[in-house]
């Protein structure tokens, strides 16, 4: 059985294989591409890496579930684990949408992604 490392840099790999397949496939089809086409593609194609590399590495933070519950930044109480909810944060990749343990506080009504 492979190392949790190992699995993820088995993603990582098969997902930038894949990009690489599909440029090179619109490559093969496009005929006589000129270079605002190739920019285009390239930086879509970069852009979707760049968000799938991003995930991952935020996906496996150890405090994506912390032990003890955080206080809530408005009243200081204890804030309930509400289980894991989808986020899609804008970051300066791109969208990355991650899977997080969601803190919910009762009194205040709000709500906090760990790490922040």
């Amino acid at each position: 059985m492979s190392s949790v490392p190992e699995r993820r840099k088995a993603r990582l790999m098969q997902q930038a294989e894949s990009l690489i397949d599909e440029l090179l496939d619109w490559n093969d089809s496009t005929p006589e591409p000129n270079l605002t086409q190739l920019e285009h593609v390239v930086l879509e194609l970069r852009q979707r890496f760049s968000e799938e590399l991003a995930r991952e590495v935020i996906e496996a933070q150890d405090k994506k579930q912390p032990a003890l519950a955080p206080a809530c930044l408005g009243c200081g109480q204890a804030m309930t684990y509400k289980g894991q909810k989808s986020v899609q944060p804008q970051t300066w990749v791109g969208e990355v949408r991650i899977e997080r343990g969601y803190y919910h506080c009762g009194a205040c009504h709000q709500g906090f992604f760990p790490p922040g």
